[in-house]
């Protein structure tokens, strides 16, 4: 999303960009939720067993307490294989718009 999410959410959003999973900067994902209240795990592989899933589940058992809603998840739609035709890529993946869509769903939980 970069800046564009900083206009449609002015101050109300931060993007913590997890550069590596392994190690994972479980301090930086800790301050981020005590700040907002809130998570929001965007990936761009299926959900279903995912890594995305996984955080997402530490995140609710460990933050729980800071929590003011649900962890948020997002990712490509539950499909064997990304589809070669680009139209139903587009359609697969996460994008702005749904994106946009999911964080003012959160954000208004």
């Amino acid at each position: 999303m970069g800046k564009g999410g900083f206009k449609i959410f002015p101050g109300q959003i931060e993007i913590l960009d997890l550069r590596t999973l392994n190690p994972i900067d479980w301090e930086a994902i800790i301050n981020s939720v005590k700040v907002h209240g809130r998570a929001f795990v965007l990936t761009e592989e299926p959900l279903l067993n995912s890594f995305a899933e996984s955080l997402a589940g530490r995140i609710s058992k460990e933050c729980f307490q800071f929590l003011d809603a649900p962890v948020w998840t997002l990712g490509a739609a539950n499909l064997p294989a990304i589809p070669l035709n680009v139209d139903l890529e587009r359609m697969m993946l996460p994008n702005a718009e749904k994106v946009s869509t999911e964080i003012a769903k959160l954000l208004n939980y």
